[in-house]
C-alpha cells in the first residue's frame, strides 16, 4: 500500500481517478483536497477487502480489475450481489451511516488495483462538497436498485433468461467474469452455464 504521491505510477493513477464516476466532475482542487487520504492497494485474485460482519469500513474507488460484493449465511451459502469493474466503485455506506455491521463482504474477482479511505474519511469530505456527495449517493442508490432487479429477476427469469438479461445489461463484463463466477451470480451451477453454451442457447 502507498500514497498516490509515493507511487511509480502515480501519474497513470490520478488519470484513472479522473474517470471514476462519482470522481470526474472534481476539480483540480477537490482532487488535490482528496489525494493525501487516498491509498492505493494492489489485490489479488479472491482476496477480501472487506469482510461481512466488520464495523471499520472503507470507500473504494476502482482502477483496474473486478470486485464483487458477496453475502453469505450462516452455512456458508454464497450469493453474488454484483460485480464492479473499473471507473466503478465499492462501498458499505449505507452500513456504515446505519453504525449496523458490514452486510456483505467485497472481494477481488481477479487481480485488482484500488485506492481505498476510511468512510469517516470520505464522509467528511463528502460534506464540504455536495456536489460529489449528491453524485455519490445517487450511485449507492443506483447500486441498491440494481441488485433488487437482479434478486427479483432469478425468481422470474430460467436460466437463459438470466444470462441474457446479463449480457445485455453488463456486456463489458461478459468476457472478464470467469464462467464460474457469473454461473454463481445468475444462481446457476457452471454445468449448467456450459450446457446452455454448447446448446447454442448463450454465447459467451
Amino acid at each position: 500500500m502507498a500514497l498516490i504521491a509515493n507511487h511509480p505510477e502515480r501519474d497513470i493513477i490520478r488519470v484513472q481517478l479522473k474517470q471514476n464516476l462519482v470522481l470526474k466532475q472534481m476539480t483540480a482542487d477537490e482532487m488535490v483536497e482528496l489525494e493525501p487520504h487516498l491509498v492505493v492497494v494492489d489485490c489479488q485474485k479472491a482476496e477480501c477487502l472487506l469482510h461481512q460482519g466488520d464495523f471499520e469500513m472503507e470507500q473504494y474507488f476502482i482502477l483496474d480489475g473486478i470486485l464483487k460484493r458477496v453475502v453469505a449465511n450462516q452455512q456458508g451459502k454464497q450469493m453474488i450481489l454484483r460485480f464492479a469493474d473499473e471507473r466503478n466503485m465499492e462501498t458499505s455506506y449505507a452500513a456504515w451511516r446505519l453504525k449496523t455491521p458490514a452486510p456483505y463482504s467485497i472481494m477481488a474477482v481477479t487481480k485488482a488495483r484500488v485506492v481505498k479511505l476510511p468512510l469517516p474519511q470520505w464522509a467528511e469530505f463528502m460534506e464540504r462538497h455536495v456536489d460529489i456527495k449528491q453524485a455519490f449517493e445517487y450511485e449507492v442508490m443506483h447500486h441498491m436498485s440494481e441488485i433488487m432487479a437482479h434478486t427479483i429477476t432469478l425468481h422470474l427469469l430460467d436460466a437463459t433468461g438470466r444470462v441474457h438479461r446479463f449480457l445485455r445489461k453488463h456486456p463489458e463484463l461478459s468476457d472478464r467474469v470467469p464462467k464460474k463466477e457469473l454461473a454463481s451470480y445468475l444462481n446457476l451451477s457452471a454445468e449448467t452455464l456450459s450446457r446452455l453454451q454448447h446448446a447454442g442457447k448463450i454465447q459467451l
